[in-house]
């Protein structure tokens, strides 16, 4: 009953957002932005609240743990779209309309990456290890990284594509293929949504095992996922005009894939409590929003 009455609740939020608020592609402003993301952690709150009542605290913590770690993590998924729409120089009208497909291809994705990852667990315990050493491998690259490089021309799905079909030289509206001279043709867009659905997998290979660092239920782990990637389509917009501000959070990131990384190594011999995993990640990302306000760079002078 939970499981179907969580799916009613995601189709119901896609329904109203993507089929209501939001039918006719258009750029959301700040204000709308921030509600809908407001809106959409106050009702992740919830839910916690819904599975302590039910489950009780330990779930309803592990929840939150998770909630906030794919939270954090999207940030970095945010800034990767905002160089992929830069890269093939998306128009603001077009861009809700690719982050549409990439939400809604992403929740599959997920769900078939949370199910494989979970009969891997099941069946090879050791595999957790190997998860960890990737997440740590990973943070303390992202910590050496001073960049992230996009190059969509090197993905071999878009290469693939544009050797077997045509592609147009600009956008045709919001048309994703056209049919030019009896024959199909794809637009630039199809591309883009190809390329963040691309990164998105790649991403993934991060967040599910940071996800199953704190919890091995399925129904947490997908719903604090899920939660995570909603509010995606809204954040984007309010983080496209701030990512500048917040220099330090993509160094939180790090530390807490890090954090995470070694945790799960470590899961043997030591066992971390969710609360305590709940506070270092709230903690961390506080501290790196806060340095980014109190420390600004210099003006050159």
């Amino acid at each position: 009953m939970v499981w179907l009455g969580f799916s009613g609740l995601v189709i119901a939020l896609l329904v109203l957002d993507l089929g209501v608020l939001n039918r006719h592609s258009h750029a959301m402003n700040a204000k709308a932005a921030l509600t809908w993301s407001g809106g959409l952690v106050a009702m992740a709150l919830g839910f916690g609240v819904f599975l302590l009542y039910r489950e009780g605290h330990h779930q309803a913590l592990e929840f939150y743990t998770g909630y906030l770690i794919e939270l954090s993590l999207s940030v970095d998924n945010l800034f990767v779209f905002l160089l992929i729409f830069q890269y093939f120089a998306v128009p603001a009208d077009l861009q809700p309309r690719v982050l549409k497909w990439g939400i809604l291809g992403a929740i599959v994705m997920r769900a078939i990456m949370i199910g494989a990852g979970t009969v891997l667990l099941h069946r090879f315990e050791w595999i957790i290890y190997l998860f960890g050493g990737v997440l740590a491998i990973t943070g303390l690259r992202m910590l050496r990284s001073e960049a992230i490089e996009v190059e969509p021309d090197r993905n071999p799905l878009v290469r693939l594509v544009r050797r077997l079909l045509p592609v147009t030289q600009g956008y045709r509206q919001d048309h994703f293929w056209i049919h030019e001279g009896g024959k199909l043709v794809l637009t630039p867009l199809l591309l883009v949504v190809l390329v963040v659905e691309w990164s998105d997998v790649v991403f993934a290979i991060d967040s599910i095992p940071a996800i199953f660092s704190v919890t091995r239920d399925p129904f947490i782990v997908y719903s604090s996922n899920v939660f995570a990637i909603l509010g995606l389509r809204a954040l984007f917009f309010v983080l496209a005009t701030m990512m500048t501000k917040f220099r330090f959070l993509k160094v939180g990131v790090a530390v807490i894939l890090i954090f995470v990384g070694a945790k799960m190594v470590a899961e043997y011999w030591i066992q971390v409590p969710v609360l305590v995993s709940l506070g270092v990640i709230v903690g961390t990302l506080t501290a790196a929003i806060a340095a980014s306000v109190l420390l600004r760079p210099r003006a050159a002078g």
